[in-house]
């Protein structure tokens, strides 16, 4: 394979580049001193940069207002988004307009597409499962109804849709990110004939509860009850194949975020320890330091090389010894540990200097330890690679 990106690859990154080069990370009050969420929604003005740059859209195809671009060019602006802790829901906006355009209905994509692309409408997906371990699919079933019952027991401001009957929702996904900023939610469901189905659900809608959570981050999450939400046959995803594919862009996004987060904290490190001083000399000189910052460097790249593998076989879909969830579960393997190694040694490192909260290490180990156990810690994908490599024998 190739490593070498497009030139629309690198122009959608020097374009997010620009968007975040004004981003403080320590623009809202530190997790570590607030009691409930830092904020009360998302980062409202750098959505409408983003908008106007082009970036919410980058994977919508030109008719729908897009770039074209694919999973490559979206992890290479995830990644600059790391770097400055941007409190923007780009990975799950992007990830759920992908779903929709590729495997969607004529109604949804008509409705949601172009006015999505432009940040009119705030997407997300609920991809953690009822634990946050446990496969999200298997937290949420989905029954179909005929369109004649549906329509007897519809709330009267929702449309069952012509023909295709309702499905109803049972079940509770933990930990929604931005689930009270949406304006929709795409949830994974499993249907008695054992399928998964991808499911629109308006956040405001009969049947739609939510709790709210806190993340490491200080972000408000969502617990999100479904409490037989109908839900009409054009807005539910039943193509086989739809959430496996959502599913890896999402970690592979993550991986992408974690790569982004680490760069960042790498280099504040060397910054700091090439400055201070014992003995008269950097501590950067020293050769524990030393050794410790280049096992790091190590862990980058190697969560380099495996998240632009996964990136490539999602975008390309190209074959592979293993199907592209392989290349996906080895880059978020490396990813969750790879980005905890790294923010533990920079603490580390710092001293006391990085528990500081007007020094926003802190911040960053916070969302290091979220992006670690967000859809599941490394031993969940060794164990999803494991299962994938009993399935394919190699040689």
């Amino acid at each position: 394979m190739d490593f070498t990106f497009t030139e629309e690859q690198q122009a959608a990154a020097e374009a997010a580049r620009g968007v975040f080069a004004g981003v403080a990370p320590d623009g809202v009050p530190s997790p570590a001193l607030t009691r409930g969420a830092v904020a009360d929604s998302f980062d409202r003005a750098l959505w409408d940069r983003l908008a106007a740059a082009d970036l919410l859209s980058l994977l919508l195809d030109e008719e729908s207002g897009g770039s074209g671009l694919d999973a490559v060019a979206l992890c290479l602006v995830l990644r600059e988004s790391a770097k400055v802790l941007a409190r923007v829901p780009l990975l799950e906006h992007s990830a759920a307009l992908a779903a929709v355009q590729a495997y969607g209905g004529p109604e949804p994509r008509s409705a949601l597409l172009a006015r999505a692309g432009r940040g009119e409408v705030v997407l997300t997906v609920a991809a953690n499962g009822r634990t946050g371990h446990d496969p999200a699919e298997l937290a949420v079933t989905a029954r179909l109804e005929n369109a004649d019952d549906a329509d007897a027991g519809t709330d009267s401001t929702s449309d069952t849709g012509t023909g295709g009957g309702t499905w109803v929702l049972e079940g509770v996904q933990t930990a929604v990110p931005w689930a009270y900023d949406a304006d929709f939610i795409l949830v994974p469901a499993r249907t008695g004939d054992d399928r998964s189905v991808l499911a629109l659900v308006p956040r405001e809608h009969r049947g739609v509860v939510l709790a709210e959570q806190i993340s490491t981050t200080g972000e408000r999450l969502g617990e999100l009850r479904l409490e037989s939400p109908r839900i009409p046959a054009r807005d539910v995803i039943t193509a086989d194949g739809a959430w496996e594919r959502l599913r890896s862009l999402l970690a592979t996004g993550t991986c992408a975020l974690a790569l982004g987060l680490g760069e960042r904290v790498l280099r504040m490190t060397g910054d700091y320890t090439s400055k201070r001083e014992q003995f008269g000399h950097p501590i950067a000189s020293f050769q524990a330091v030393a050794v410790q910052t280049a096992d790091r460097y190590i862990d980058l790249r190697a969560m380099e090389v495996t998240l632009w593998q996964a990136a490539w076989r999602i975008a390309s879909g190209a074959p592979g010894a293993l199907p592209p969830s392989g290349d996906v579960a080895v880059a978020k393997i490396w990813a969750s540990d790879g980005v905890r190694r790294i923010v533990q040694t920079a603490q580390h490192l710092h001293g006391g200097f990085g528990a500081d909260v007007d020094y926003p290490l802190h911040r960053y180990h916070a969302w290091a330890k979220h992006l670690e156990l967000s859809l599941g810690p490394a031993a969940a994908h060794e164990e999803a690679l494991g299962d994938l490599l009993a399935a394919h024998p190699l040689g």
